[in-house]
């Protein structure tokens, strides 16, 4: 990727994180934006998991990264502190490299 196309990336999206607050200065966002607001990070953050997780390019890939998810995500349900879901994921994935 070229350094002008960094730059001008780079450029929108701050405009982008710029334009909430000098659109909403002083106001809050209604009501029933507040609640997507609110729920919508969640699910893309995990979409964007899992979709790091399962693929390799352009194309679906299982490999030992599914397994170390899973163990992180048992991990985070356990209330696990997050240097050990880190460490449990990780160690898990070398695990199974080193395996299999």
């Amino acid at each position: 990727m070229s350094w002008t196309a960094i730059i001008v990336l780079a450029i929108g999206v701050y405009a982008m994180k710029a334009a909430g607050p000098l659109l909403f200065a002083g106001r809050s966002l209604p009501e029933r934006w507040e609640g997507v607001a609110t729920m919508v990070a969640v699910p893309l953050l995990a979409a964007l998991v899992v979709t790091q997780t399962v693929t390799a390019g352009h194309h679906f890939v299982l490999d030992a990264r599914l397994p170390a998810l899973g163990v992180a995500a048992a991990a985070v349900a356990l209330r696990f502190p997050f240097l050990v879901v880190v460490l449990l994921g990780g160690g898990t994935c070398a695990l199974l490299r080193l395996l299999f």
